[in-house]
């Protein structure tokens, strides 16, 4: 199985599982249980040690406001020449590109606890022969401006001849983010050239 296809996974089964639960909480709309069942489940009221019984052992919920996941400005692309000609077309060697960008959450204790993933590509031009490129990806999460996880990841990038371009995808699990509520919380994701 490619990395492209274990991201997908992962990122569908966090949806089937919402899928999942909710159509556990659908009853007999779809036609199960009989008349008299469903007049008890209409007439029922919850005890408040029921409720709060329920509260303790509830799973974790998805959150309903993932905070968004977004390409910082400025890093969507990087480019690299050969022999110092900056921007000239016919002395690239190779570029990176993000395609795509995706990240699920789940909230509990007052913590989001955060998956993301990135996938992209890296293209090699006129002047290029490489078969290896190191494509630096950084994450970071900001909560009201102030960065509260940052950090960067190169990711080896095989190019195979005759092929002149290869993807890459790289997934972080489980970055626990404190959440009190109101905050504004970004995810930012993009390639880091510096240094």
């Amino acid at each position: 199985m490619n990395q492209t296809s274990s991201l997908m996974l992962r990122l569908s089964a966090g949806t089937a599982a919402a899928v999942l639960l909710a159509g556990c909480s659908m009853g007999s709309m779809f036609g199960g249980g009989n008349a008299a069942q469903n007049q008890q489940l209409q007439n029922a009221t919850a005890t408040p040690a029921a409720v709060a019984q329920a509260q303790t052992s509830a799973l974790p919920a998805i959150a309903t406001e993932c905070p968004p996941i977004r390409v910082r400005p400025g890093s969507e692309a990087m480019f690299y020449y050969g022999g110092g000609r900056t921007g000239d077309a016919r002395a690239l060697q190779y570029q990176g590109v993000i395609d795509e960008t995706s990240r699920n959450c789940v909230v509990s204790n007052g913590l989001i606890t955060v998956n993301m993933g990135v996938v992209g590509r890296v293209l090699l031009g006129p002047a290029g022969s490489q078969t290896s490129v190191n494509a630096p990806i950084r994450f970071a999460v900001e909560r009201d401006g102030q960065a509260v996880f940052s950090e960067k990841y190169t990711l080896p990038v095989a190019i195979t001849a005759p092929a002149r371009s290869a993807e890459f995808v790289k997934v972080i699990e489980n970055v626990a983010i404190p959440y009190l509520g109101g905050e504004e919380i970004t995810i930012w994701v993009g390639f880091d050239t510096r240094g």
